[in-house]
């Protein structure tokens, strides 16, 4: 059955960065498309950065230049390098699982993902 499970959150100060890890089982990896979404406390989840069945990748207009989402190559795995992190990035992050999605189109939409991890605390001071 499909697992993901993230890991590679923590607390760092203002300007820091953090590499969230996120491990895929149960379903054929590359041929999906994947997202990185969050949550802070009393707000809607929103998606940060997501990366289309062909490695295509799309940014969230607050993150961009900031993020970076790749898919590694030796395993069945997520990354999102987190880069200038400010306070307002404090949030639960979350890995997803999206359809086939190929060509230049990506989606930040959470309701084009239909797996989920269970999160990964993320805290900038």
């Amino acid at each position: 059955h499909v697992q993901l499970v993230e890991s590679g959150g923590g607390s760092v100060e203002a300007g820091g960065s953090l590499r969230l890890f996120c491990r895929a089982l149960g379903f054929m990896f590359s041929m999906h498309s994947m997202g990185w979404f969050r949550q802070a406390p009393g707000k809607k989840r929103e998606g940060v950065a997501t990366i289309n069945s062909a490695r295509r990748t799309g940014y969230a207009d607050f993150v961009k230049g900031r993020f970076t989402i790749y898919k590694g190559r030796a395993n069945n795995s997520l990354y999102l390098d987190m880069n200038n992190l400010k306070p307002e990035d404090t949030a639960v992050f979350y890995c997803a699982r999206g359809g086939y999605l190929f060509g230049s189109r990506t989606t930040l939409s959470a309701d084009d993902y239909t797996y989920w991890g269970q999160g990964t605390q993320v805290t900038v001071s």
